[in-house]
């Protein structure tokens, strides 16, 4: 049996079809690190059946699928197919070639194939565990397990002079039926429990029984008792039947007699009311008044009513309208306080303004007159050197001093149009006021 080919379409960095072929004794795979090569161990180790996203250098197993790049779209599903040739009859199947392949979608399904044929993985373990390869044994060396065998990292060596001597397939073998074993006990376990659980329900059930036969005794016997009851009950509701019907012929005849009175009766109403008729008449019309009567006080009653709750509006709108007064009032006379105070501070920055403009003037005018005597001086600039340099120092402090008051003058300018654009805004909200004011007084007026 030899390594024929490998076939590898979206997994890690193969985006594309890309098949490896074995043809020659030696195979050596070179290049750059990050080209791949790792990739290529990975992609056998995956192939094989490993389960461990750890050993294949992954957080999920979903990284094995190419992840796309700027340029292209990521893969849809890796896929990964191995070749082995059986010409030697060493794996236990009919085929001269073995195909094995695996498949993983990005929705988390994944499949095993061998020769093209969905299997389970356990299938192919059993198809390779005679051969010494697998995705954990010593044929495929990864990145790493150097240094485990030769720092004998977790029994490392040993388990690869086991998978050598060919041991390891007799203890996973006897690893599976020790589990099978395990199952089998606690499947045992499981039916003594099912038994007692059985035996108590048998004794519930004899139980029942007996008190099953018991009740269709006592049904019987009640079915016996109950057509005895019903046979007398029969005979004395005959005898009540017979005794009712002697009863209400009895009633009949008092019911016609006092039929025959009650015409009687009907007869005298009616002569009756004929002589009263007269004052049916008299008594409907002064019912008609009376009714007529009723009817004008519910109205007046009504208006009354009216009136009363009209005037409890008319009450409760004087008392907000005077609350909103007051409260105008209030703010009119901090609105008007507030036109004080800033009106001061605009007379305020309009004396340092115009102060300001003085020291301006002034030091415009000083600087004239030193640059006049600079100008003289600058005539005679052998003489007067050092008195030159004094007075550029004092022109560039008066320069400076003149930009700081100019300065000064602009911010001021500035502080008093908010002054009086705040002001006028004051101004206006105070005539909105008094306007509202005047409204709600000759409203008030009006109501009262």
């Amino acid at each position: 049996m030899r390594l024929k080919s490998l076939e590898l379409k979206g997994f890690k960095s193969f985006a594309n079809d890309t098949v490896l072929h074995f043809d020659e004794n030696v195979i050596g795979v070179v290049g750059p690190n990050g080209s791949g090569k790792s990739n290529v161990v990975d992609a056998i180790r995956w192939v094989l059946g490993e389960q461990k996203g750890k050993e294949l250098r992954l957080e999920n197993m979903a990284d094995v699928i190419f992840n796309g790049t700027k340029k292209r779209k990521p893969a849809p599903v890796a896929q990964v197919a191995i070749t082995f040739d059986n010409n030697l009859g060493i794996l236990p199947s009919e085929y001269t070639e073995v195909v094995v392949s695996r498949h993983l979608y990005r929705s988390g399904e994944s499949e095993y194939k061998l020769n093209g044929v969905t299997c389970r993985l356990k299938d192919i373990q059993s198809l390779l565990i005679d051969t010494g390869i697998g995705s954990n044994s010593y044929a495929i060396i990864a990145l790493g397990m150097v240094d485990d065998i030769l720092y004998d990292k977790d029994n490392a060596r040993r388990k690869m002079f086991e998978q050598a001597a060919g041991i390891s397939k007799y203890k996973k073998r006897k690893h599976e039926t020790m589990l099978k074993l395990k199952l089998t006990t606690e499947d045992l376990t499981r039916i003594d429990d099912i038994l007692k659980e059985i035996q108590t329900n048998l004794e519930t059930l004899e139980k029942q029984a007996k008190r099953t036969a018991k009740y269709f005794e006592l049904k019987k016997d009640y079915k016996e008792l109950s057509l005895t009851l019903g046979a007398r009950n029969n005979v004395e509701l005959r005898e009540q039947f017979a005794n009712s019907e002697k009863k209400i012929q009895e009633e009949t005849d008092q019911y016609t007699r006092l039929e025959a009175d009650l015409d009687l009766m009907h007869a005298d109403l009616e002569k009756l009311k004929k002589d009263h008729l007269g004052d049916e008449l008299s008594v409907s019309a002064f019912q008609k008044e009376l009714n007529e009567l009723v009817s004008r006080i519910r109205a007046t009653e009504n208006e009354k009513n009216l009136a009363e709750q009209k005037i409890a509006f008319i009450r409760q709108n004087k008392q907000n309208l005077e609350l909103q007064i007051s409260k105008a009032n209030e703010r009119l006379a901090k609105l008007q306080e507030e036109i004080v105070a800033l009106r001061a501070q605009h007379d305020e920055q309009s004396v340092a303004l115009q102060s300001h403009h003085i020291l301006l003037t002034e030091a415009q005018g000083k600087r004239d007159e030193i640059s006049r005597q600079y100008q003289e001086m600058v005539e005679n600039r052998e003489a007067v050197s050092q008195l030159h340099q004094q007075f550029e120092k004092e022109v560039f402090d008066l320069e400076k001093n003149i930009a700081v008051l100019l300065n000064n003058a602009d911010i001021i300018r500035n502080e008093n149009k908010i002054l009086a654009d705040d002001t006028h805004k004051f101004e206006e909200e105070s005539a909105a006021l008094n306007q509202q004011l005047n409204t709600e007084g000759e409203r008030k007026k009006s109501s009262c």
